[in-house]
């Protein structure tokens, strides 16, 4: 079944969208951003709110309504496998199936200075009630924090036979972080690491299928926590372990 956007009323078609164009917040701004709306196919396109940013750029919310609809049914989803286990199921899991600590390093690598991502997921007190792998039991997870260049990590990954990987990306403007995390890939490549370790890539604009296109085992966009990090790559693990 077809659906389209809701605002109104069910499947009016009701959007809102918001933007900025390089000209003044004046008279001319607005009818500017008006004009973009439309081009985009919004009918009764309204300029419902608007600032300045700068000398000659400018803010804008549109709202409108869309005559496009979906079809849920045909929409594909690629993720990182199975749901969540729990702290738990992951602590027994390590203990039974691999009999051995798992080692994690994670950081922002590159000229990226957030770590609230890598933070979520590394530190013990963790994000929203999920705690972090640090009070994970076998688990070693080693957090650099932010702005370490990929030669850096490649070096912590060795001292400490990491496992794991995991690379936070929250500075994409201009696509810098694509090409921070190609060039990981092709370090650990030449280094000969590549095949060693599990590779995970997260952060705001990060999906496994981005992940997977850039030589990343997995990528984990937002509401993802330490469990759904884990729960991957122990199983991942195991099941090359068992493969020999």
């Amino acid at each position: 079944m077809n659906v389209r956007p809701y605002g109104d009323t069910s499947n009016d078609g009701k959007v809102q969208l918001s933007f900025t164009l390089p000209v003044p917040a004046d008279a001319k701004g607005i009818e500017c951003a008006r004009a973009f709306a439309k081009k985009m196919g919004l009918a009764d396109a309204t300029v419902v709110h608007s600032d300045p940013v700068g000398d000659r750029h400018s803010f804008y919310v549109v709202y409108g309504t869309t005559t496009h609809t979906v079809d849920p049914d045909e929409i594909a989803v690629s993720d990182a496998g199975p749901l969540a286990l729990s702290m738990e199921e992951i602590e027994t899991l390590i203990a039974e199936r691999l009999g051995r600590d798992v080692v994690f390093v994670g950081a922002s690598t590159g000229t990226d200075a957030h770590t609230v991502g890598i933070d979520a997921i590394m530190n013990m007190k963790g994000y929203a009630g999920h705690y972090g792998l640090e009070r994970y039991k076998h688990v070693k997870a080693y957090n650099m924090g932010s702005q370490v260049s990929n030669e850096a990590f490649i070096r912590k990954a060795k001292e400490v036979a990491a496992d794991v990987l995991l690379v936070s990306q929250t500075v994409t403007q201009k696509d810098v972080h694509l090409a921070n995390m190609i060039e990981l890939v092709e370090l650990l490549e030449a280094e000969k690491m590549r095949d060693d370790v599990i590779l995970i890539a997260g952060g705001a604009r990060i999906t496994h299928e981005l992940a997977k296109e850039l030589g990343y085992d997995a990528g984990f966009g937002p509401r993802k926590y330490a469990e759904d990090v884990a729960t991957y790559a122990v199983l991942e693990l195991i099941a090359r372990k068992n493969r020999g």
